[in-house]
């Protein structure tokens, strides 16, 4: 590993701040396997004084896997749809990640990681906060805990992506809607955590729909929670890494009518399981 690799902690549950790396240029071996721990122990890595462009950051997220292509989002690079344009300003009716999720967790395959790069930021505000779900899950009774186990919830695209942006075609379109565990186990750490989200978890399929949806909506608040969390400040030239599979993250939209711009990879995953 390279000797100028420093990490630190920046809560107890959540967030690694990286220094000493080049995004820009290709990493080692040893490099990435580190990253892929570190993101896989603490939910999300970021980085200062970035500088890249968009093949640059298709490289960058292919050390990690295959690149995923958002199956909603309209606003990509030219020759380039794996790379979205993270854009707001005095025009925007809303922004992209305004409500604590995990990124298309209703994909079959829900994505690994997302990769953000920060080009233009806010005077002030615009803010992304980060929430642990190995903490989530830690931090609920083992009655609860056991009760979950086992149980299955339904993630469906279609109520938050139809009619979101403009311009997308949308006739014959199918979102994607499928069913993964409420417990999930991480792949890397072999941890349990909670895989329920506000943006896409619809249906606990165990359960009558009144259970189910009160259920939810306590989970839903207490995965929320600020002990669970920490919250990133955005400059130009920020990255921040995440995962997926146990982070989940809320984009604060404080700054209207001021301009954010960003450009995001993401890596594909694969299965959610849970593996007592």
């Amino acid at each position: 590993m390279q000797k100028e690799i420093h990490l630190k902690q920046v809560t107890p549950h959540c967030g690694v701040e990286v220094q000493g790396i080049d995004l820009s240029q290709p990493l080692q071996q040893d490099v990435v396997d580190t990253l892929s721990n570190t993101l896989a122990n603490h939910c999300v890595l970021f980085f200062r004084n970035q500088k890249l462009d968009a093949v640059q950051q298709k490289e960058l997220g292919r050390n990690f896997g295959k690149l995923h292509i958002h199956p909603a989002y309209p606003r990509v690079i030219k020759d380039h749809p794996e790379v979205m344009e993270i854009y707001a300003d005095e025009n925007s009716k809303n922004i992209a990640g305004e409500m604590w999720h995990s990124d298309v967790s209703c994909d079959e395959e829900p994505p690994l990681g997302t990769i953000l790069y920060m080009i233009e930021t806010p005077p002030m505000g615009g803010d992304t906060l980060f929430s642990s779900m190995y903490a989530a899950f830690d931090k609920l009774s083992e009655k609860m805990q056991n009760m979950l186990r086992g149980m299955t919830a339904i993630h469906d695209g279609e109520e938050y992506f139809r009619g979101r942006y403009e311009g997308v075609k949308e006739e014959g379109k199918v979102y994607p809607c499928t069913e993964h565990p409420v417990v999930r186990t991480h792949p890397v750490s072999g941890r349990p955590l909670l895989f329920v989200n506000r943006m896409f978890t619809k249906r606990i399929v165990q359960l009558t729909k009144h259970e189910s949806d009160g259920l939810l909506r306590m989970l839903f608040d207490h995965l929320e929670h600020p002990e669970f969390q920490c919250r990133f400040h955005w400059k130009p030239g920020s990255v921040a890494f995440w995962d997926n599979r146990c982070a989940q993250h809320h984009a604060m939209w404080d700054y209207y009518p001021n301009r954010r711009r960003g450009l995001r990879v993401t890596i594909k995953g694969d299965k959610p399981f849970y593996q007592p």
